[in-house]
């Protein structure tokens, strides 16, 4: 079987080939005979020109004998797929769910989310939540939930807590990442807030009129984001907008306490194994802050619970549930 895979062009971000690195490892670990390619597509705009351009970069290199899997927020390029076996993996609808302009919203749902659904053999949805959010514009069986896998780098790595001044390591300072939320949050807790993106002046302002110890971080290696966890006593990520959430099973993982936000699908990755607050709500931040740092049991019992947790995304179940997909379309 040939398995070709379609990504967006890196500029745009590098969290889904970051995700689909880790798949494809896991396929030719596990499925060595299988031959897989890679390949990027190399316009960066959404505009109907920077569409054609991909639509037509796609269809000349289409795989016509085996799968085409496009790994995500590329799903028009499914134009010039057509005919062949293809999959579709959506991450979420936020190209729908930010957008006002009525013109802008029918054009993304009728190439990024109707024509895919239609063109696609299969779409596979990181959570449940894109699940759902998918079957409300439009009703197929063409959708399976495959989580997101965690990377095999991730390993337990015991800490002593440090309950007088705890690291609390926040990912990401994009507008659904509610930093401005957490820094005041913080106001009045002994801690250092270690940032992980680029900030603006105003956070900057913000962290100095609420008096915050912090540090920031940028542009890290796989294996530099693995030692943040690392070198943290808690993972922060109250966000107000997800597809999936890989900082929380990430920090998991590295055994270390966990807070984020009461929205799916975070509840449905997390498990019972966090702190949840309302990301909208500073005093649910503080207290949640609070009880993490003052009360050890419920701490460690957190931690332990976490661990079992990522067991549903270990690299080796999730890539044979994709294996599985692309077997069943294979026969077809």
């Amino acid at each position: 079987m040939k398995i070709t895979f379609f990504h967006r062009h890196p500029s745009l971000g590098f969290s889904i080939q970051h995700v689909f690195k880790t798949v494809v490892a896991g396929i030719r670990s596990e499925f060595p005979e299988e031959i897989l390619e890679e390949i990027v597509t190399p316009s960066i705009g959404s505009m109907p020109w920077d569409a054609w351009r991909n639509i037509r970069f796609v269809h000349q290199r289409k795989n016509k004998l085996g799968i085409n899997h496009i790994s995500g927020h590329i799903h028009e390029v499914v134009l010039g797929l057509f005919g062949s076996k293809t999959i579709i993996t959506m991450h979420d609808l936020v190209f729908l769910d930010n957008v006002k302009n009525p013109i802008k919203r029918f054009y993304k749902w009728l190439f990024w989310l109707y024509l895919p659904v239609k063109l696609a053999n299969r779409i596979t949805c990181i959570s449940e939540q894109t699940k759902q959010n998918i079957l409300k514009y439009i009703k197929t069986d063409k959708l399976v939930v495959i989580h997101n896998p965690l990377s095999p780098n991730f390993e337990y790595v015991p800490k002593e807590f440090n309950k007088e001044k705890p690291i609390i390591l926040h990912i990401g300072t994009g507008w659904n990442k509610n930093l401005k939320r957490t820094i005041q949050a913080l106001e009045g807790i002994s801690c250092h807030l270690r940032v992980v993106g680029k900030i603006s002046n105003e956070i900057v302002e913000m962290l100095a009129k609420f008096n915050i110890e912090y540090s920031q971080t940028s542009n890290l290696t796989d294996e530099e984001i693995r030692q943040e966890y690392i070198n943290c006593d808690i993972v922060n990520f109250p966000s107000e907008y997800e597809g999936f959430g890989m900082p929380v099973i990430e920090g998991q993982k590295t055994g270390r306490v966990v807070l984020t936000s009461s929205i799916e699908p975070l509840i449905e990755i997390a498990g019972d194994a966090v702190n949840f607050v309302n990301p909208k709500d500073i005093k649910s931040l503080h207290n949640g802050y609070l009880k993490i740092i003052n009360d050890s049991e419920y701490r460690e019992s957190l931690i332990s619970k976490g661990l079992e947790n990522t067991k549903r995304f270990e690299l080796s179940y999730i890539t044979k549930q994709y294996m599985k997909v692309y077997e069943e379309l294979e026969k077809k």
